[in-house]
């Protein structure tokens, strides 16, 4: 099975929704756990990567790239 692909600072969609009605979630911390915040009510949780892996279908919104800004054409 292949790893999936995610970032600190992704919104990541889970397989089955948070209490409050959303299943987005935003990658705040990553290492051997990941924590992620939901995107409805804030709540914080605390997964290990491998139980992670499992419940997240996809990417929903890529984290912003660390580069400057003036990489960026149309940019100054």
């Amino acid at each position: 099975m292949q790893r999936k692909v995610f970032g600190l600072g992704d919104i990541v969609e889970m397989k089955k929704p948070h209490p409050c009605g959303t299943n987005a979630w935003k990658v705040i911390r990553m290492g051997m756990d990941i924590r992620m915040k939901c995107t409805g009510c804030g709540h914080s949780v605390l997964l290990p990567r491998s139980r992670f892996e499992k419940r997240m279908k996809r990417v929903l919104v890529p984290a912003e790239s660390s580069g400057d800004d003036t990489s960026r054409p149309g940019s100054l």
